[in-house]
């Protein structure tokens, strides 16, 4: 043990030997965290891009969900049903329910605020709510729309 305590004490008047240091140098830190910022600068755009695709087509599958539910209650109770549509808030929401009940009285969810109803909806709307109802059998009853959904970023 005592051998071990001399080898790496230094002894005043005995010549040091220099040991390399491991890791990275300043320089070398500052030129890969600009390599890193230069990557993140390229990547950014199209990451961005590619949430708002995933965000849209969450939404969209949301709104297919809700369609088939309340066609498929409409079916299984035998009673008319259908899905409702509002943007209260800046935010996209949804609900289904009987129609003989009002959708103002309905439980809402939200779809997201990220999301907005396209001016090229031509789903029925009353009172700023757009539906479709299906009738007792599960068939679409009225006029059956489209829904478009898009992305308040562009």
């Amino acid at each position: 043990m005592k051998t071990s305590i001399q080898r790496l004490a230094v002894l005043p008047g005995q010549p040091t030997t220099h040991r390399h240091a491991s890791g990275f140098t300043l320089l070398e830190t500052i030129v890969l965290v600009m390599a890193i910022g230069i990557l993140f600068t390229i990547m950014a755009p199209g990451w961005n891009a590619f949430m708002t695709t995933f965000r849209l087509s969450q939404a969209q599958t949301t709104v297919l969900q809700a369609m088939r539910d309340a066609q498929g209650n409409a079916r299984r109770n035998h009673l008319s049903w259908q899905a409702s549509f509002r943007e209260l808030n800046g935010s996209i929401q949804w609900a289904i329910h009987p129609s003989s009940q009002s959708p103002l009285t309905t439980h809402w969810n939200n779809l997201g605020s990220e999301i907005q109803i396209d001016p090229e909806t031509s789903l029925q709307a009353t009172g700023g709510i757009y539906r479709v109802r299906f009738d007792d059998q599960g068939n679409v009853s009225g006029q059956l729309g489209r829904l478009t959904l898009a992305s308040r970023s562009g």
